[in-house]
């Protein structure tokens, strides 16, 4: 077999080892090493492997994924989501869909601190569906809502998926945290409208909640200081060039960890606890990165990214609708396998057809980002739906019925995307020059 027949065999076997159920990052390692040693010889495939893998979790760069991964999992265990959700409820809990929209408020402010989509939907699944049910809210747009709203911590900066976008792509993750500024706003914006839409066609969905006084919303105003204030310091630091990201994660870590020892919200126990899961979460996500770069190597040697390239960039077809099919590619995909374990494998094929076609790769990760979000919503591997059916025990089918209307927010917001580039580059472009 010739090297492209050898790297479309390795691609197949790829995803059938992920179909058994086998981690994506060993069955990259696998298939990337043994695919090499085919191509070149076992010798230097030992070679790469020992080097990819030393080099991935030796890398000073790559502290910034575990960093952040812990920083949002101290948020998560100090209940730094509750009072977010307290707080925007405090100011939008009296009109019709009140609670719902707290839930978006609270969900963005928490995404900027945990940047995970799961950990943001089965925070709010724990914390905001109870409280619709005791308003009587319908359980379609109480979960539909949470599920949609979790999607919100893979975009919102500080984003664990941007951070391995910017790793893999080599693109500055400063400014990918600007430019998923606005569009997770306007996102934020399309949610809030919806639910007001949905709820005055349908009051019985969700009834009104209690007004609170205006000394009760500035009194509650104290806890989403805080969350600005480390946000601002994160981003702001990364932004005017005070720190790198790695620096920017041990800061926003540590001020999060002082935050909630000070307000007593987490112990020792929880501190523990928190440094378990990150340490999980942080070794799957490097692994990924591992297998995904001994595979990228193996590719490479197939040529198949250059002819992938070459062949996208010579279709007769504009270049927006190659972008579209792209997209969809990964949006296809990321409805079977994992959105990000899909991400880390076909961003090396399709992203120097991006470069070529002339589009801008930090606009191309918000994007993608974008219509990753709508990954984890989408059947048959939708995790936010999947987190909170576990945690909620609502049918799936209910869950999905509240979720749709929600989609139409994030494919508007990649259509304004796609006609107004600069909603995407406009903050990079003026902070980071």
């Amino acid at each position: 077999m010739n090297e492209v027949a050898v790297g479309i065999l390795g691609l197949t076997v790829v995803l059938a080892l992920f179909l058994t159920g086998i981690e994506l990052g060993f069955a990259m390692a696998l298939v990337g090493f043994l695919g090499f040693s085919y191509i070149v010889s076992v010798k230097a495939a030992l070679n790469l492997l020992a080097k990819d893998i030393f080099d991935v979790f030796a890398t000073y760069g790559f502290t910034v994924i575990p960093l952040f991964i812990l920083m949002g999992q101290i948020a998560f265990n100090a209940g730094i989501a509750k009072r977010l959700y307290n707080t925007s409820y405090k100011f939008i809990g009296h009109i019709p869909g009140g609670l719902a929209m707290a839930t978006v408020g609270g969900a963005a402010a928490f995404g900027a601190i945990t940047g995970s989509s799961p950990a943001t939907a089965a925070t709010f699944a724990s914390v905001a569906v109870p409280e619709m049910d005791r308003y009587h809210y319908h359980k379609k747009l109480s979960t539909g809502i949470v599920s949609s709203v979790g999607t919100l911590g893979s975009l919102i900066p500080p984003s664990v998926t941007l951070i391995v976008y910017g790793i893999i792509t080599e693109q500055s993750i400063g400014r990918l945290f600007l430019a998923a500024v606005i569009p997770g706003l306007v996102i934020s914006l399309f949610l809030f409208s919806i639910v007001y839409g949905w709820c005055r066609i349908n009051p019985s969905l969700g009834p009104k909640g209690e007004r609170s006084t205006w000394k009760e919303r500035i009194i509650s105003l104290k806890d989403v200081i805080w969350v600005l204030i480390i946000f601002l310091i994160v981003i702001g630091g990364l932004t005017w060039g005070f720190f790198t990201p790695t620096e920017a994660g041990s800061i926003g870590t540590f001020a999060v960890l002082l935050l909630s020892f000070a307000k007593r919200d987490i112990d020792i126990k929880g501190f523990i606890k928190s440094i378990e899961e990150s340490l999980r979460t942080a070794c799957m996500v490097l692994i990924l990165i591992a297998g995904s770069t001994i595979f990228g190597h193996f590719l490479v040697v197939t040529k198949i990214p250059m002819i992938a390239a070459d062949w996208i960039t010579e279709l007769r077809l504009p270049a927006f609708l190659i972008m579209i099919v792209i997209l969809l590619v990964y949006e296809i995909g990321g409805s079977f396998i994992d959105d990000l374990a899909f991400m880390v494998l076909a961003t090396p094929i399709f992203f120097p057809a991006v470069i070529r076609l002339g589009y801008d790769p930090i606009w191309f990760g918000v994007i993608l980002h974008i219509f990753v979000m709508i990954g984890v919503l989408i059947p048959p591997v939708a995790i936010n739906v999947f987190v909170v059916k576990n945690i909620t025990k609502v049918p799936f089918g209910v869950i999905y019925s509240g979720v749709y209307p929600f989609l139409i927010g994030l494919i508007l917001c990649a259509a304004l995307l796609f006609l107004f580039p600069q909603l995407a580059l406009f903050l990079p472009s003026i902070l980071m020059k």
